[in-house]
């Protein structure tokens, strides 16, 4: 839960999601809509597909975990960070756990001027160079040193044990380590949404391809997106189905991480329910099914919910 995502936005999705499966068996029994339900608002949903995966891997093999790096490795969604903190913290096995902290150290320790994320090779080498017998306290103190003295932004270089072997201090350079890769500039695409009520209040929703951006997810009726917004006669062709739909005021801003996404909302309520893919989830509901953080702002937005007429996105979401 915590690749990606901050440790305040964590706990209580931990502690939720471990009483509801409380081991590796538990969540190995559980269906797949259930956890991406769980996850729904941490974002980066492969992770939950992944961990999900990973957990009928260990069930099947009767829950034993792979005991040093190069099993974990064949777990999915484990990298070898994940693979290397593991194993250094678990089982004490010689390997580097190389987060973004502890590249930071490494690079500014070694100057290396190569950049992100090119640099991520020679950066573990250099680590695993390093690596005492006490793998797991050196792995938490190295990423412990580049969380809270050898920062990002001034670095406390005199209060860092390093910093008579340091480089990049002795070369003046050590804020400018790691090079960062020039950031690339998303495109904009823009779409129509569709939010539409039976008579009890209940919303259609539907779920997208098994594979891709948010995948297995759900989400109201969407048109394609494209550079422009679709004009309100191209948007109503766009529905699922005939009804009197009406443009909300306003949209929906989201940023994924290859782009940014504007959605105009339409909105209809029906008196009987046409036929048509997907499924109606009663309103209070809609808090318990895997409707990603776009999608409910996009449902909350069309059902008027008290939120701004703007709804925006802007901690880079990038829910994949």
């Amino acid at each position: 839960m915590l690749q990606q995502t901050t440790v305040q936005a964590v706990g209580a999705y931990y502690r939720k999601f471990l009483t509801r499966w409380p081991d590796v068996k538990a969540l190995a029994a559980a269906k797949e809509d259930e956890v991406l339900a769980a996850w729904a608002g941490l974002g980066y949903y492969a992770r939950a597909r992944n961990l999900h995966a990973a957990a009928r891997i260990v069930a099947s093999s009767g829950g034993k975990f792979p005991g040093n790096a190069a099993g974990l490795r064949e777990l999915p969604g484990i990298g070898s960070y994940t693979a290397g903190a593991i194993s250094a913290i678990a089982y004490d096995e010689r390997q580097a756990a190389m987060d973004a902290n502890a590249e930071r150290v490494i690079a500014r320790l070694h100057a290396v001027r190569t950049p992100m994320p090119k640099a991520k090779v020679e950066l573990h080498g250099h680590a695993q160079a390093l690596v005492p017998q006490r793998a797991g306290d050196f792995a938490q103190a190295l990423m412990d040193l580049g969380s809270a003295i050898c920062t990002p932004k001034r670095p406390a270089c005199p209060a860092c044990p390093l910093n008579s072997d340091c480089q990049a201090r002795k070369l003046g350079i050590q804020e400018q380590l790691p090079v960062k890769a020039p950031k690339m500039v998303r495109p904009l695409k823009r779409g129509a949404a569709f939010v539409v009520q039976d008579k009890s209040g209940a919303v259609l929703l539907v779920k997208r391809p098994d594979k891709g951006l948010l995948a297995s997810m759900l989400e109201p009726p969407l048109g394609p997106w494209e550079e422009n917004f679709p004009s309100n006669a191209k948007a109503v062709k766009q529905a699922p189905f005939e009804a009197v739909w009406k443009k909300r005021p306003g949209l929906v801003r989201h940023g994924f991480t290859h782009f940014e996404l504007e959605t105009e909302v339409y909105v209809a309520q029906v008196t009987k329910r046409p036929k048509t893919k997907g499924e109606w989830i009663a309103s209070e509901k809609l808090r318990e099914v895997a409707l990603p953080t776009v999608m409910r702002k996009i449902v909350e937005h069309g059902l008027d919910l008290g939120g701004p007429l703007f709804a925006a996105q802007t901690n880079s979401a990038r829910k994949r």
